[in-house]
């Protein structure tokens, strides 16, 4: 019989939003983790509850366009600073309005979340190709893991607060429909760690994922789904090292 790890980890996973099909990345997520068997993971389709993070080694977060209350932004960040681990994909750093005009805003709203997760999200351009630059090949994230080209929704973000870029690309153009269209040359953050206090966050803004069903009261049915980084090996290996990263105890 094979042996089994002596002591259970705790993990908590927030998948919901908006504009997502957030069914797949929780189903495959899930399967992940149940790689480890002493992982044991609660579930919620928002931040209510996060008094469950007093028994978690880890957060996942799967979102868009979802906020914790200031009250909830509080407790996360205590958990942090006490040494929890946050692991922040693709639409966790989102705050979506739509304008009069159809354009997408992007408010600052919440700057309490904004600088604990060290991004907010403004714009993209339209889902395409673009390269991924590996700019730490000694983190344990990173290691071994050469540049690539990826198909995927490119988050370009402010800036809120210090962190370690892993992985970047270099962008210059239109992020077409968004009140900050127009973007100057400069290098975008694709993969991140963040330090607060004796926790730490690693944000991976890669991840898209979109099918039939996920723009209610936009398109009843949306023709062409959409699964980006999703359909990549390099992707999912990036995952599985994030939540080996998170299972650890420390830095």
């Amino acid at each position: 019989m094979p042996e089994q790890p002596a002591t259970r980890i705790d993990a908590h996973f927030i998948a919901a939003g908006k504009y997502h099909d957030i069914d797949y990345p929780r189903l495959e997520i899930l399967k992940m983790l149940a790689e480890h068997p002493h992982i044991r993971t609660t579930v919620a389709a928002d931040y209510s509850g996060l008094e469950r993070l007093d028994q978690c080694r880890f957060l996942i977060t799967y979102t868009c366009d979802l906020m914790p209350t200031g009250e909830q932004a509080a407790q996360l960040r205590a958990w942090l600073e006490k040494g929890g681990k946050w692991m922040a994909l693709h639409g966790t750093n989102s705050i979506l309005v739509f304008t009069a005009e159809g354009l997408v805003d992007t408010p600052n709203d919440r700057p309490d979340v904004f600088d604990m997760l060290g991004t907010q999200f403004k714009a993209h351009p339209p889902i395409g190709p673009f390269p991924v630059e590996v700019v730490n090949k000694d983190h344990e994230l990173t290691r071994g893991i050469a540049d690539f080209e990826v198909v995927d929704e490119l988050y370009l973000s402010k800036t809120t607060a210090p962190i370690e870029t892993l992985m970047q690309t270099t962008f210059e153009g239109e992020a077409t429909g968004f009140v900050e269209a127009h973007w100057e040359k400069a290098a975008v953050p694709i993969l991140y760690t963040r330090d607060i206090g004796e926790g730490r966050i690693v944000y991976n803004t890669l991840g898209h994922c979109r099918g039939h069903y996920d723009l209610p009261g936009m398109a009843d049915f949306y023709p062409h789904k959409e699964m980006c980084a999703w359909n990549y090996d390099v992707y999912h290996d990036l995952l599985r090292r994030m939540i080996r990263w998170a299972m650890r105890e420390g830095a």
